[in-house]
């Protein structure tokens, strides 16, 4: 429950009513009488959000009775709703009320008050529900969920803005509620520990850490939990990763176990209680494998296994099919990592956000996230070494500290056997026959390597049972739960799927106990249309454009356009390889059109109706100074209020355009054809008066390696390399196929 997400749940409330405030600045007195203020005034035609928002009044205002029935309404509107997991909020609400109740009319101390209160509810919830409350609760021992100290400085926060001796109502409101959150949290999170692990108990089987003996004389890691009462051995869904994480471990095995399943999630050797040193990536195949087939050996199990999980845990998946285990009978995999082809380079180039992310998981048996998650060293760090100048394998150096794992990915600058010994290629794919449900979203960085398994499963197996499930989300909202607002832009209701708690259960259901098929799997490609509220359905990605236009590069009176016909003018873009006194803005919006090192191309405005589905491809003809450069091309709307909105982006090194297991450099002062077909979808109905605006820019900034053009390994590369400056003309006969056409007015829901 961070501030954002806090503040996004009080509603601007008309009347600007304003109540007295008369606490001090530590925020500690005051807050009561302001609570009990705001009750009187409180008004919210949503029944849920009033409810919501009345409850934390009341609870702070000690009014527990109170706080307690609005809770009890609450809870059952929600269930009642599209989404009854949406009641867990609440419910987790309601064990502290009732605590609150048991204490001042029992006069016990509040941690055996707690204690009665969680039992009390608790034994009146479902498996799922309860998993789900219990997850809600976050982790002391993991710094994972909510917790008391960001809560209270959440608080503070709020408080700081407040000016003068009144407090408009909805900045009560929202102030009241951080107050509770925070208060609340810090009451009852030295309890929450043994409780679970008691209720736990009552429910599953859970045993402890384990490990199985690879092929190779290694081990790894297993966590099992099972359904207490299960009459027969039952299919296990499975979660490989490298996240050695005791509270997600739990919270991943608690759910699956509470939907009847067995339950198990093991970690890449190295981890856990594993010897030896975890290496990402290189093992993962043959150790998910040996899971599976340790797995299928297991009484309670009757030898089917579903694997699930995002990003890495999504890879894991991939890694394991690679093998072919007998055991392995569908996957779920999400916003799924593809080896050399999206981490740790896209395109062949490098990208630096993985340099803290290889000691995060490879040093020690668990996680650094203290070290990890200091994002002002690491961006400080990025920062500095681009400002050095120095070669991008020196990066360590100017951190004070080695990263092999690092090193050794830049060693491997092709995509060459070693990564492709990481996931399947070629006819590898074709022997994959089992049911596949991809999803991956629109905002996510990682998108790129979702597509390369969907396009390569159904290039080589087009008879494949392969789906995939594509909408306006995120890296972690198309793995878990969508996001209702991402980089800005607020999502269409159709849009908000919760994939994690509720599509994946769906999904094994289907395979494993013959349930109906997830209702949005229309077709084997199912996409989101932004801004239309509707979800679409095709039989390949190539099939969602509703339909084709070039647009060419040209140079107009001075002014770069896209065109409908070629021409013979040059656009040129020059580029100072080696000045390092350019550093980008920080925290620019999302929205901002990223125009350095850049040619903006602006097209006419669009019909109406016009909408953009699917990947876009293009030749670009080019004459270069140098034998190398790096390109992006990002593709955006400019909406008729001179808003931007970002629709897709490509990133490639030229020398590597044609095949990206072998380096082709560029012969300065020679032209050039270089065609592309970029490996990330979109989706979006444009708004009336829109453009298309094509940025082509050269990659020269501090989140990636920047290449000199000298022909020689970029790692290697320092400015000293540059020489002159890097000047490419773009010839007018460059293009862009758009997979654009027009549409009906979409109606929303599916189609």
């Amino acid at each position: 429950m961070g501030l954002a997400l806090l503040l996004a749940a009080v509603p601007a409330l008309a009347g600007a009513a304003r109540l007295p405030w008369k606490g001090g600045s530590n925020g500690d007195t005051g807050i009561r009488d302001l609570a009990a203020e705001a009750i009187l005034a409180y008004a919210e035609p949503d029944r849920a959000t009033y409810l919501d928002n009345l409850a934390a009044l009341q609870l702070v205002a000690r009014r527990y009775d109170d706080a307690a029935r609005s809770l009890g309404e609450l809870v059952v509107l929600r269930k009642a709703g599209a989404q009854p997991l949406d009641a867990v909020g609440a419910i987790r609400w309601q064990v502290y009320a009732r605590a609150r109740q048991i204490e001042a009319t029992m006069h016990l101390p509040f941690g055996e008050a707690y204690a009665r209160a969680f039992r009390e509810v608790f034994a009146t919830l479902d498996d799922v529900m309860a998993s789900q409350v219990i997850s809600s609760f976050g982790s002391d021992v993991e710094p994972y969920g909510p917790q008391p100290a960001q809560l209270h400085a959440d608080y503070l926060e709020l408080l700081a803005q407040r000016k003068g001796s009144d407090v408009a109502l909805a900045d009560a409101v929202a102030l009241v509620k951080a107050y509770q959150a925070a208060e609340a949290y810090a009451a009852f999170r030295p309890f929450t520990g043994k409780l679970i692990d008691e209720d736990d108990r009552r429910r599953y089987d859970v045993w402890e850490p384990r490990l199985v003996s690879t092929p190779d004389g290694a081990s790894v890691t297993v966590l099992v939990m099972l359904p207490k009462h299960r009459a027969a051995p039952l299919p296990t869904l499975l979660g490989f990763t490298i996240y050695a994480n005791p509270w997600w471990s739990a919270t991943e095995l608690r759910l699956t176990a509470a939907h009847g399943y067995a339950a198990v999630v093991g970690y890449s050797r190295g981890k856990g209680l594993s010897p030896g040193l975890a290496v990402p990536y290189e093992h993962d195949g043959v150790d998910a494998d040996a899971a599976i087939e340790w797995i299928a050996k297991q009484p309670w199990s009757d030898g089917r296994v579903g694997m699930y999980g995002g990003s890495y845990n999504g890879f894991t998946q991939w890694a394991a099919a690679k093998h072919r285990p007998k055991a392995l009978r569908a996957l779920m995999p999400s916003v799924t990592v593809a080896p050399g082809i999206d981490v740790p380079m896209e395109g062949n180039v490098s990208l630096s956000f993985v340099y803290p992310w290889a000691p995060y998981v490879a040093e020690g048996k668990g996680l650094d996230e203290k070290h990890y998650g200091d994002d002002a060293h690491w961006n400080d760090l990025y920062r500095r070494w681009y400002k050095s100048g120095k070669s991008y394998r020196a990066i360590d150096e100017l951190e004070g500290r080695p990263n092999p794992v690092f090193q050794r990915w830049l060693d491997h600058p092709s995509y060459d056997g070693y990564w492709r010994n990481m996931i399947p290629e070629g006819r590898e794919f074709a022997a994959i026959d089992i049911p596949v449900l991809t999803t991956t979203g629109y905002f996510d960085g990682g998108q790129i390597g979702a597509l390369h398994y969907v396009r390569e499963h159904q290039r080589y197996n087009p008879r494949a049972e392969h789906y995939l499930l594509i909408g306006p989300w995120d890296h972690v909202g198309a793995q878990r739960k969508a996001r209702p607002v991402v980089d800005g832009y607020a999502i269409d209701p159709v849009a908000k799927v919760d994939i994690s708690r509720v599509l994946r259960y769906q999904w094994f259901d289907y395979v494993f106990r013959g349930g109906a098929k997830p209702a949005l799997l229309g077709d084997r490609i199912n996409y989101e249309v932004m801004g239309a509220n509707v979800w679409k359905h095709a039989p390949s990605i190539d099939r969602m454009a509703p339909g084709k236009r070039r647009l060419f590069l040209v140079t107009e009176d001075g002014t770069a356009k896209l065109r409908d016909r070629p021409s013979a003018s040059t656009s040129v873009l020059t580029v100072d390889l080696g000045n390092r006194d350019d550093l980008p803005v920080e925290d620019a919006p999302p929205a901002t059109l990223d125009n350095r090192h850049a040619l903006v191309f602006t097209s006419e405005p669009l019909p109406a109706g016009t909408e953009l589905s699917g990947l876009f491809s293009g030749k670009v003809d080019v004459v270069t100074n140098k034998r190398d450069f790096d390109l992006r091309i990002t593709l955006y709307e400019k909406k008729a209020s001179g808003e931007y909105f970002q629709l897709s982006w490509y990133v490639a090194r030229a020398s590597y355009m044609e095949d990206r297991s072998r380096r082709h450099l560029l012969v300065p002062g020679k032209r050039t054809t270089l065609a592309f077909t970029n490996g990330r979808t979109t989706s979006r109905l444009f708004e009336p008066g829109s453009r298309l605006v094509a940025v082509v820019s050269v990659v020269k900034e501090p989140g990636s390696s920047i290449n000199m053009g000298t022909g020689k390994d970029v790692g290697m590369e320092s400015a000293a390399d540059a020489g002159e400056p890097l000047r490419i003309e773009w010839l007018g006969s460059s293009y862009l196929e758009l997979p654009v056409g027009l549409v009906e007015a979409p109606a929303g829901g599916s189609k």
